[in-house]
């Protein structure tokens, strides 16, 4: 079996950052609004397990370890571990304990052991203590801690979608993050702009100098934040509409879109569906690729099959499907009959093993090899260290079931392995470590 434990692995997709102990701004995680942020207390091992993905996993099994800890010490979770931590894991270990099994409970325990060198037992306070004493000492300094952990883990270059805020709201930190982040602007929020009160929109005209009330002023208002993004080093755009709607985006005229105001359902869509053509546009223009979530969540609606319309339409624009379960075999689909559709398995290890072991399988024997990729779509390095150790696992069993099937030769396995972990997204964004 091909050993790839240490090849280097590139993280096109990632959130860390989204952690509670670095906190929201206008609503939004701090890491995706401003560029440079760190962490506003001390961060502990409870702020790396319930993260938004352990969490939230939590929270829709009907577990509630912040709103437990309120009713019985009256404070939150985070501020009872600051004071006993045993007493908040206590607290949280019925509900970790219903997640043990889960693609994200092993990759967070499983990245907490490699980068921190401790093994979490739910049965011993003293591993709890000694996983949160690292934390906190690795958390302490962010931006020197993240490019540290990297090497550790053989991360080369790490990508994250960002707010259109990030590209002005900057910590101090900012030039530091700067050295080893780069980033994707993400699109989705601009579709919520045609109310007629809209604080956001009203934040980034003030920066931008362009109201959109218009198709025209529209234009111009996405060609500033589009040119804000490029010079703060942004590589493409990503969307997750896929989370409130299809992803069947209808060309629309400039006369048939209402802009602003009290818009019907009808009108709202059409509006939607103006922005991300425009949005397209533009990134056809430049070249750029375009990252969109499919599946995973509003699983009616979150379907690729639509997005082969918008591939065609704009084909300098390459389109990255990302994650992908359950509709594997449709995005594969258009992955190997549309020259500009690629596919990321991120977050795949994460929501279970087991799906990506199956993308694996499909992929790998279906669709061009370099149009294969898979990152973490992690919210902490943690994180991501352990899903990286599952995909490497999972990707020399299927390189060997698959050089089995087809009689490919060692070196053709571990150049493939190369070309998913690493090579496919340097030809598609370039590599950091080569630019500096």
């Amino acid at each position: 079996m091909i050993d790839l434990s240490s090849a280097p692995s590139y993280c096109a997709h990632e959130h860390w950052g989204s952690l509670a102990s670095i906190g929201m701004l206008h609503g939004w995680f701090c890491g995706d609004m401003q560029a440079g942020a760190e962490p506003t207390r001390r961060t502990g091992l409870l702020d790396v397990l319930l993260d938004p993905y352990l969490g939230g996993h939590m929270g829709a099994a009907g577990d509630a370890p912040d709103q437990l800890a309120r009713e019985r010490h009256g404070v939150g979770i985070h501020d009872l571990a600051s004071a006993d931590l045993v007493a908040a894991m206590r607290l949280a270990r019925p509900s970790l304990k219903r997640q043990r099994f889960t693609g994200t409970y092993a990759c967070i325990v499983r990245g907490c052991q490699m980068l921190h060198g401790t093994a979490l037992d739910l049965q011993r306070p003293e591993s709890w203590q000694a996983l949160d004493a690292h934390i906190a000492a690795a958390y302490a300094d962010l931006h020197t801690w993240h490019p540290r952990a990297m090497a550790m883990a053989g991360f080369t270059d790490v990508i994250r979608p960002v707010q259109p805020e990030f590209y002005w709201d900057r910590a101090p930190a900012a030039e530091r993050e700067r050295r080893y982040l780069r980033t994707v602007l993400r699109i989705d929020p601009l579709l919520g702009f045609w109310q007629e009160s809209c604080p956001r929109r009203a934040r980034l005209v003030d920066w931008v100098g362009i109201d959109p009330v218009d198709a025209a002023s529209w234009r111009a208002f996405l060609g500033a934040l589009f040119d804000a993004a490029a010079a703060g080093g942004a590589l493409g755009i990503k969307q997750l509409q896929a989370y409130t709607r299809d992803l069947a985006f209808a060309p629309r005229s400039d006369a048939e879109v209402r802009f602003r105001g009290d818009l019907s359902p009808d009108q709202a869509r059409a509006f939607q569906d103006w922005i991300v053509h425009a949005c397209c546009a533009l990134a056809h223009e430049r070249g750029w690729p375009q990252q969109i979530h499919v599946g995973t969540a509003n699983l009616n609606g979150s379907s690729p099959l639509p997005l082969e319309a918008l591939a065609r339409r704009y084909p300098r624009m390459r389109l990255v499907l990302l994650h992908c379960w359950p509709f594997l075999d449709e995005a594969a689909w258009l992955a190997k009959y549309q020259p500009n559709v690629y596919l990321d398995g991120c977050w795949l290890p994460i929501l279970s093993p087991a799906h990506l072991e199956r993308a694996l399988r499909t992929w790998l024997t279906y669709v061009p090899s370099h149009k294969i990729m898979v990152s973490h779509d992690a919210t902490s390095i943690e994180m991501a260290t352990g899903a990286a150790a599952t995909l490497r696992q999972l990707l020399a069993v299927a390189l060997e079931q698959v050089q089995a099937w087809i009689g490919a030769s060692a070196e053709e396995g571990e150049a493939l392995a190369a070309a998913v972990l690493y090579d496919n997204a340097v030809q598609l964004y370039g590599s950091h470590s080569s630019a500096k």
